[in-house]
């Protein structure tokens, strides 16, 4: 039960930041950047929701530890 519940948090965190990603990169477009630049927004985008996730992942581990 344990892995599912796992591996069903790790799956909705990865379509959050793919959702967070698509719609930076398209507030980028709009704004007028150019595809590589709307790109690397939405890859720092991608970035930082995965690294958010683990830090909160982490200090919640921690609390309960």
């Amino acid at each position: 039960m344990n892995l599912a519940v796992a591996l069903l948090t790790t799956a909705l965190v990865i379509v959050v930041a793919l959702l967070a990603a698509a719609s930076a990169g398209k507030l980028a477009r709009l704004d007028g950047a150019t595809y590589p630049t709307a790109l690397t927004r939405a890859a720092t985008t991608f970035t930082a929701v995965i690294t958010l996730a683990t830090a909160a992942t982490a200090a919640y581990a921690a609390l309960l530890t």
